[in-house]
């Protein structure tokens, strides 16, 4: 069978960290396909640890080859053959694995960087999502993306995932380098930025940030709009009756507007555990233009009958963007099926 066509834009990616039950079950993409009305166009699988001994890389908590991956592996090529992008996230909130890549020294570097590439190889991953939550310098971050490049060729995606609030002030920041400086000097590599507008880094509870970004010049389909897909899974969950005044007027003023990705799948409302596909039905209804009655307790089944009147916005003029920064988030408590605290 063909890969089923998507349109480029918008984007509609999910994170896939939280791979099995605390019962030990696989919990399944397929339904991203199986279920009607749903428009996913890229999935990222997280995360992807560098440790302290080169060969010893892990998928959350356990080595990429280890028997409770069978599953889900083979579920990921499923989606592949059917036209959905799958990335690997490398790195998150569990510091090392850029730490080990920032050198200069090309025997250290290639001691960590090889088993990522051959992961990458083994599993024929579409791209890798470079999530940089410690500090790294400039040069390593290019050096990174110049090896990537080389090695996967012109199709391959590399993303990467700022807090927002990194693409409007280079202090307030995750990473340690500057993104502006970054896209000046390899913009042209980077495919989109999965921007974390949550956790007080970001805020898409009106298009107020949002249009500073475009104002500050970044292009519209660069900037991925993420959000958490469910409030246990961090601070700044948007509620739907709200997202679903914001995100169609961005998507009809932006006809390149870069699309939405949710932190995580399994666990994502409307339909929570049970039902976790439900957000990508909800968030392609908005994104796509189609509307479906709400359901009675205020969660839609796709997406409100009815967006309510677009938020006020800030204006530049008197202020806005000079309000736009963001404070230091408080910490807050993951679900992971290793274990740990993994997390975006």
């Amino acid at each position: 069978m063909a890969p089923l066509p998507h349109p480029a834009l918008p984007r509609l990616i999910t994170y896939y960290q939280t791979h099995h039950t605390p019962s030990g079950a696989s919990i399944s993409v397929l339904p991203l396909l199986q279920k009607p009305g749903i428009s996913l166009t890229h999935l990222i699988l997280a995360a992807i640890h560098i440790n302290e001994d080169p060969s010893a890389i892990t998928l959350n908590d356990h080595h990429p080859s280890h028997p409770r991956f069978t599953t889900l592996w083979a579920e990921l090529r499923v989606l592949q053959a059917s036209g959905v992008k799958v990335l690997g996230m490398l790195g998150g909130a569990a510091p090392g694995t850029y730490t080990r890549l920032d050198t200069d020294d090309a025997a250290v570097f290639d001691s960590y960087y090889l088993p990522v590439a051959d992961l990458v190889r083994e599993r024929g991953l579409d791209g890798l999502d470079l999530d940089v939550e410690e500090p790294m310098s400039l040069g390593g971050i290019i050096r990174l993306i110049d090896r990537l490049r080389a090695d996967f060729g012109p199709d391959f995606l590399i993303t990467l995932a700022p807090v927002a609030a990194a693409l409007l002030r280079a202090d307030h920041n995750l990473s340690g380098f500057d993104y502006e400086a970054l896209e000046v000097m390899r913009g042209a590599q980077i495919a989109w930025y999965n921007a974390q507008f949550y956790c007080g880094w970001g805020d898409c509870s009106s298009p107020a940030m949002y249009e500073m970004l475009l104002a500050k010049g970044w292009p519209a389909e660069k900037i991925v709009v993420g959000l958490v897909t469910n409030p246990r899974n961090g601070a700044g969950w948007v509620p739907w009756n709200v997202l679903s005044g914001v995100l169609p007027l961005l998507v009809g003023r932006h006809p390149r507007f870069g699309g939405v990705m949710g932190w995580e799948y399994f666990n994502a409302l409307p339909g929570e555990e049970e039902k976790p596909w439900e957000w990508a039905q909800a968030m392609t209804a908005l994104l796509r233009g189609r509307r479906t009655a709400a359901k009675a307790d205020g969660a839609p089944a796709a997406a409100a009958a009815a967006a309510p009147a677009a938020p006020k916005e800030a204006d530049p003029d008197e202020g806005g963007i000079a309000k736009a920064a963001a404070p230091v988030p408080r910490d807050f408590d993951y679900y992971s099926d290793g274990g740990g605290q993994e997390e975006e």
